[in-house]
Formats: structure tokens, C-alpha cells, sequence
């Protein structure tokens, strides 16, 4: 049986039982509605807009973030392949701080930015900055020597053999670290907006939870995963596969 019809199978009879379970009260309501009952309320936000411009803010917040955290992550990621000493001191505390959720930073963000859209951005800079780092990392320090020791031979060196040789050898790792980037960074900003002014998608989902609205929030639950899906598997997975094509890395 093919992958897509199993999938279709699977989700057709969780909706089943969702829907099935809500009308037969097998659950209060109030803390599960039904799908109906989400579906019409994810057609209501989209109808009076509310939830569009949700989306709009979020992903704009999401594209700041998560490019400064690309940036700001390779080059680090870049000091850390080439210098042994920066590789063992910062590259320690940059492993240590990929495992503090993003949530954990809010705190500090608020101290130093206030609530606002600064705190919310610098959560997601975080969010992408260090895994982005680490692969980029990684991705150096594998660089075949054969490839370098080929390029020196041929009078390559210093910026010349980085930028010939050792960052386009690391491209594999580099879009790793976008995709696992995107996904960190992605959890940030829900994390951040959670406690932000509004509008996102992480406002509306507080807002809807102190007014005891889970018809909304379940939809807006079902929204953040959905973009993250179609974004990872019909973007960077593409990307990725793409580029193990290019440089013979399949299996």
C-alpha cells in the first residue's frame, strides 16, 4: 500500500473518531470540540480577517528572526570550524545553550527589550541561531582533507580555498542547519508570541485560552502544524534532498 493512502486511511479515521466521539459526548465540549466546531471557527477568523493577519505578522516576524539567526549562526559556525580555541571555549557554551528551551528566554527578553515585537524577534533569533551554528560547524570540520590538500596542491589558500573549497564542500550541513534552523526558530516564535501584544498566531492562541475558546485554539494548533509541515517537507526537504542529489551523497 502506498505511503499516501496509508496517511489518507490514518487521518480519515482520526477525524472519524474525533467527530463520532464529539456527537456521541464522549468528552465535555468545552475542553475537546468537535472538528465541526474548530472548522467553524478557523472559517470565522479567516472571514473577519482575524486570523490573516495573524499569519501575516507571525511570518514577518519569522522571516527577521529566522534570517539574522541563519546569518549570525554561520558565521559563528564558520569561527568555530576553523579556530580550535573558539571551537573549545564559545563552542561549548553554544552547545550548552542549544538544549535551554526558547521559552526559557522570554524572561530575559522582556528585561531587555520590554514586551514587545524586539522581545519576540530576539526569542526567534535564538531559536535558529544555534543549530545553525553547531551544523554549520560540523560541516567544516568534515570537509574531506583530500579536497584540501588537492586545492593547496593547485595554489589555493586562505579565503581563496575557504570560499572555493571548504564552504561549498559543507553546503550539505548548511542546509541542515536551515531546515533544523526554520523548525527552532518556527517554535520561538509561538513560544514568544505567547506572551507578545498581538497580533500572531501564538497572541491568538492565549487570547483564545484565557476566554476558554478551544475551538480556536485547537484550530490555531492545527495551523502552526500544518505550516510547519508544508514547509519542511514540500520546502527545505526538497532543498535537501536536492542537494545530497547534487553532491552524490545518496545512499
Amino acid at each position: 500500500m502506498q505511503t499516501a493512502i496509508k496517511r489518507i486511511i490514518f487521518f480519515a479515521a482520526i477525524i472519524a473518531f474525533w467527530e463520532i466521539g464529539s456527537r456521541l459526548e464522549l468528552w465535555h465540549p468545552l475542553i475537546f470540540p468537535s472538528l465541526s466546531s474548530v472548522f467553524s471557527a478557523l472559517v470565522e477568523g479567516f472571514r473577519d480577517k482575524t486570523l490573516i493577519y495573524d499569519l501575516i505578522a507571525s511570518f514577518k516576524r519569522l522571516a527577521v528572526g529566522l534570517a539574522i539567526s541563519l546569518v549570525i549562526g554561520t558565521l559563528i559556525g564558520i569561527l568555530l570550524g576553523k579556530s580550535k580555541t573558539a571551537d573549545e571555549t564559545l563552542g561549548a557554551v553554544i552547545l550548552a545553550l542549544q538544549s535551554v528551551p526558547s521559552i526559557v528566554w522570554l524572561p530575559i527578553a522582556i528585561m531587555w527589550f520590554g514586551l514587545n515585537e524586539k522581545a519576540v524577534i530576539f526569542v526567534t533569533i535564538l531559536g535558529g541561531t544555534f543549530v545553525m551554528a553547531l551544523n554549520m560547524r560540523t560541516g567544516i570540520k568534515n570537509v574531506s582533507p583530500l579536497y584540501i590538500k588537492a586545492a593547496q596542491t593547485m595554489g589555493a589558500n586562505g579565503i581563496d580555498l575557504f570560499t572555493r573549497v571548504i564552504f561549498p564542500a559543507s553546503i550539505p550541513y548548511v542546509v541542515t542547519g536551515s531546515r533544523l534552523a526554520w523548525a527552532f526558530a518556527w517554535r520561538a516564535l509561538m513560544a514568544g508570541e505567547l506572551l507578545s501584544t498581538g497580533p500572531g498566531l501564538g497572541y491568538t492562541l492565549r487570547y483564545a485560552s484565557d476566554f476558554g475558546r478551544m475551538d480556536i485554539v485547537i484550530g490555531v494548533m492545527i495551523i502552526i502544524g500544518a505550516i510547519g509541515m508544508i514547509v519542511d517537507q514540500f520546502i527545505f526537504q526538497r532543498i535537501e534532498k536536492s542537494v545530497i542529489k547534487k553532491w552524490g551523497l545518496e545512499s
